[in-house]
């Protein structure tokens, strides 16, 4: 079975990356520079996504409407101290999720909310591929 990840608009594939094993070695070694080239920024996105405060963080932004919210509203709303919604919005920010808008106010970066959705949209799914392609 031939696995693929497809990245599609308006029903035309504008990406298509096979995830078998059947990559030519001149084909690995290009996708590895370029992870080379891009990894101070990759790092960056993963980081802020692998913590689950993060996670709550921007799961409560998307609640509000302005996908607006105040510094209080995540110690409020998370049950967390200014050190932790300090130190989490800074990884946010790093990451390009968040930016700060206002004194003590945060909402998505432009890149923030689509990236956010995308990324664990498609790592979710492919997860589940992987999971299923060992299963076979």
């Amino acid at each position: 079975m031939k696995l693929k990840l497809q990245l599609v608009q308006d029903d035309k594939v504008i990406l298509e990356v096979p995830l078998s094993t059947e990559w030519s070695k001149k084909e690995l070694e290009t996708e590895f520079d370029s992870i080379e080239e891009n990894f101070q920024q990759f790092s960056k996105i993963f980081d802020a996504l692998s913590n689950e405060t993060r996670l709550k963080m921007m799961k409560r932004l998307l609640e509000e409407e302005d996908k607006t919210i105040n510094f209080a509203d995540f110690m409020h709303d998370l049950e967390l101290n200014p050190k932790l919604v300090w130190e989490n919005a800074r990884k946010l920010t790093e990451g390009g999720f968040l930016k700060k808008t206002g004194r003590g106010e945060y909402s998505f970066s432009e890149f923030g909310e689509t990236g956010f959705m995308m990324i664990s949209l498609a790592l979710r799914h492919l997860m589940e591929a992987l999971e299923e392609f060992e299963n076979l």
